[in-house]
């Protein structure tokens, strides 16, 4: 419930900045071209909550951001992140009339806030996952895997469950997860296509998973270089890498042993990924 929870809360705070990068492009873009995607980053909130009008932002000073900033809890580089912020800000846009800007402002100013609780509120529900997931006997195995924190060992063990007889085999934990492909044939015509039918909170984490181990496993990353050598798209690459590791997971969890790079990936044969 913990894990699901956190999710909805990321669903709603990504949904906050969607329409707050709307709102923005309308009448102050200077504040999209500093922050870009990350919006509900400390520093993008503490300079909107300081001015969320291009007139007030013109009139900060470098100090006035950096003291925002260290509110906010930035601890390095504040003095020259507030100066390239404050020249970003000086620098000529266009504009809405004034009227529609403080109408734009307001809204601006209660999204800020909405998006500091939301913060806030996801930190307390991962610090609460960590919690949960350390008393669970599984969480050693979890844990020990590449590219599983807390957060996606979290959501992999809420969603697969810890009944350690639910899934028969490795295949049939594969096919709930819904990472094997479908191959459809009629006649001469062959589409192999990913499943639609599946739980979509776990085949999201399995996906943000396999991500994730291309940095933390050697093996992981050649099966991954291997696929897209062979022409696999990155999302069909990481499908199956995804597929791989909930192989692995199963197999980890039926002998309750924790992760092990080289018995895991002991060769990385292209004829033999092609099989996997």
């Amino acid at each position: 419930m913990l894990a699901r929870a956190h999710k909805d809360f990321i669903w709603r705070r990504q949904d906050q900045i969607n329409h707050l990068r709307s709102a923005l492009r309308e009448y102050s873009p200077a504040v999209i071209a500093i922050f870009g995607a990350e919006l509900a980053h400390p520093d993008a909130l503490a300079v909107l909550r300081l001015a969320p009008t291009p007139e007030q932002a013109r009139l900060l000073s470098t100090a006035d951001i950096a003291a925002g900033l260290r509110h906010a809890g930035r601890k390095r580089n504040t003095q020259p992140r507030a100066e390239l912020i404050r020249q970003a800000l000086a620098a000529p846009h266009l504009a809405a009339p004034s009227l529609v800007s403080k109408a734009y402002g307001a809204s601006t100013a209660a999204a800020v806030a909405v998006l500091t609780e939301l913060n806030h509120q996801i930190t307390q529900l991962e610090t609460q996952l960590a919690e949960y997931l350390d008393q669970h006997p599984d969480a050693r195995i979890y844990r020990s895997l590449p590219g599983v924190g807390t957060v996606l060992g979290a959501r992999l063990l809420g969603e697969f469950g810890d009944d350690p007889h639910r899934y028969a085999s490795a295949k049939a934990r594969k096919n709930y997860a819904g990472t094997p492909p479908v191959t459809r044939q009629s006649g001469k015509l062959l589409l192999v296509t990913a499943r639609r039918a599946r739980n979509q909170r776990l085949a999201d984490a399995c996906y943000r998973w396999a991500f994730c181990s291309l940095g933390a496993s050697p093996g992981a990353r050649t099966y991954y270089d291997q696929l897209r050598a062979r022409g696999k798209t990155h999302q069909t690459a990481l499908w199956q890498l995804a597929n791989r590791w909930v192989g692995i997971l199963h197999g980890c969890l039926r002998h309750h042993t924790p992760y092990d790079e080289a018995h895991a990936w002991p060769s990385q044969d292209p004829t033999q990924a092609n099989a996997a």
